[in-house]
């Protein structure tokens, strides 16, 4: 007798780079697909990411991104509406991994990711919905 399995959830996830064609109203559109939630846009891929809120910018949140180091120079966080300085701790960790990084409002880190990405570079972005 064989086994029925059900519906498996998997985390979403985009397998290559994609620009960000647009974001608002709590998400983005990117790679012909719209996504509602925060982005952590790595070389592996564009993902789903939990956080929602700048007391969400923690390390465990970004354990993806320390799993690829290598592939990575710079990090953009886009902290949502406005800019909004990343904690210390934080940035000590990224340092630690050789990632520099630079936080600006989701905007403008959307339009930094996407010229990065078009040139080429080693970049990634964490990104807050707004």
């Amino acid at each position: 007798m064989s086994e029925t399995k059900g519906i498996e959830i998997r985390e979403a996830h985009f397998p290559g780079r994609a620009p960000i064609d647009a974001y608002g109203n709590g998400g983005f559109k990117f790679a012909n697909m719209a996504h509602q939630g925060s982005l952590l846009c790595l070389p592996s891929g564009i993902y789903a990411w939990k956080p929602e809120t700048l007391s969400d910018l923690i390390p465990e949140n970004f354990s993806k991104l320390f799993d690829e180091p290598e592939d990575i120079e710079i990090l953009l966080i886009g902290t949502g509406e406005n800019l909004v300085p990343v904690d210390s701790e934080l940035r000590g960790k990224f340092r630690d991994a050789s990632i520099s990084t630079d936080s600006m409002a989701t905007g403008a880190a959307v339009r930094t990711y996407n010229v990065l990405v078009a040139e080429g570079r080693a970049v990634a972005a964490a990104l807050l919905a707004v």
